[in-house]
């Protein structure tokens, strides 16, 4: 087995093992603004049919940091987020699309395989600081461009979605 293979292989693993924990249960209730919704395929709610986020529940996911050029930025940036996949789990997700909406209603889809065989994060830093509307926030689809320079086509970059608002699974 290959390298990436065995990566995979143990990605999906993880994936699924976070799905068996992530049974139809409550989430918590967010304690300040929702910044991200995410809905349709999920088991796990903190409302109805609806996975709402602050900013401290997507902290306390596992987090990522990704040290890369985008088409959007001068030279490298560090983006800090929880992984994708991460989040998918945690709301128990069981479809294979996502469809991501930003603030202004720009939406894509995203496979979610994508989240499985890359370290794709949900950015809420850049540099350091946390992104506001301005910077593309609060949350920034990045992919690990440098990382995999297969990643860099005009497809992954419009799935680089920012301004991100709600994911619905399906």
């Amino acid at each position: 087995m290959s390298y990436l293979s065995y990566g995979r292989a143990c990605t999906l693993a993880v994936g699924l093992s976070l799905s068996v924990f992530a049974g139809a249960a409550e989430l918590p209730e967010p304690q300040g603004p929702v910044i991200l919704e995410v809905r349709g395929a999920i088991e796990n709610t903190n409302g109805e049919g609806v996975a709402a986020f602050d900013r401290e529940m997507l902290e306390s996911l596992e987090q990522k940091a990704t040290l890369t050029h985008t088409p959007w930025h001068e030279g490298k940036v560090t983006f800090e987020g929880p992984l994708g996949r991460a989040l998918l789990a945690y709301v128990g997700a069981s479809g294979d699309m996502l469809d991501v909406t930003a603030l202004n209603d720009y939406s894509a889809e995203v496979p979610v395989q994508d989240f499985v065989d890359h370290d794709v994060i949900l950015a809420m830093k850049a540099g350091g600081r946390y992104m506001r509307v301005r910077d593309k926030g609060p949350l920034f689809i990045i992919y690990p461009f440098d990382d995999d320079p297969s990643l860099n086509t005009e497809v992954i970059h419009n799935r680089s979605v920012w301004q991100i608002k709600s994911i619905t699974v399906r």
